[in-house]
């Protein structure tokens, strides 16, 4: 969609409408879209992972050009619990094709820091530091959060669109960073390591988002070619 970001934010912003359960993990979804965590990297995410820049939580207006860091670590895919060593639905892992005690530092975006520091003045974090938690303090389940942002899609999107596939996964989140980056222009290089691809696969799969980007570098030869005649 031509309005990508608006929708990514307004839906992000429908999840605090939903009831108990949908505030708690609005920063959750902002993990996804505006530092393209996977998932299960979000799940896992501790205060002490965060490097943040020391802002007021109550307040509205907060300098644009406050940046924060997120060092990722460990992943937490929902496994079932028969396959888990500990018995629980979910299991921390290294990081998605990287080698274990490998970590990927990724940027955390003005409004990525807003929603977190809110996050840890409202909502804490659980007795081990993780941000995000299931509805009994226990780990956060797919289902959960699935559940919250089918009823956010109702919420922000017209009916047409809550029967398309836009943005019909929390996974969508991370596609659309992705997006967004190689859209702004930042070199695929840097683009894999924030999302911990290679750049093979970053290549193949977001093709569609450097066609553009190429079109743009040929118009800007041409531009120059034709500006020195």
């Amino acid at each position: 969609s031509s309005d990508l970001p608006g929708q990514a934010k307004a839906l992000i912003a429908a999840t605090t409408q939903v009831a108990a359960v949908g505030p708690p993990l609005t920063a959750f979804f902002g993990c996804l879209y505006y530092s393209g965590m996977r998932p299960g990297e979000a799940v896992s995410l501790r205060k002490e992972d965060l490097v943040l820049p020391d802002l007021d939580p109550d307040a509205e207006e907060q300098e644009d050009d406050e940046w924060g860091i997120a060092y990722l670590d460990t992943s937490a895919p929902r496994i079932g619990r028969s396959w888990s060593d500990t018995g629980r639905t979910r299991q921390e892992r290294q990081l998605k094709h990287r080698p274990e005690g490998t970590v990927r530092p990724v940027p955390v975006p003005p409004a990525l820091v807003r929603l977190i520091i809110r996050h840890l003045d409202q909502h804490a974090t659980t007795p081990d530091g993780r941000l995000f938690r299931g509805l009994r303090g226990g780990d956060l389940s797919e289902s959960t959060y699935g559940r919250v942002w089918a009823k956010a899609r109702a919420i922000a999107l017209t009916d047409t669109q809550v029967a398309s596939t836009l943005a019909k996964h929390p996974y969508d989140l991370r596609h659309a960073c992705v997006s967004t980056w190689l859209k702004a222009g930042i070199e695929p290089k840097r683009v894999a390591e924030w999302a911990g691809h290679s750049v093979d696969v970053l290549l193949r799969t977001y093709t569609h988002c450097l066609d553009q980007g190429e079109h743009e570098a040929l118009r800007r030869i041409q531009k120059t070619l034709s500006d020195t005649r």
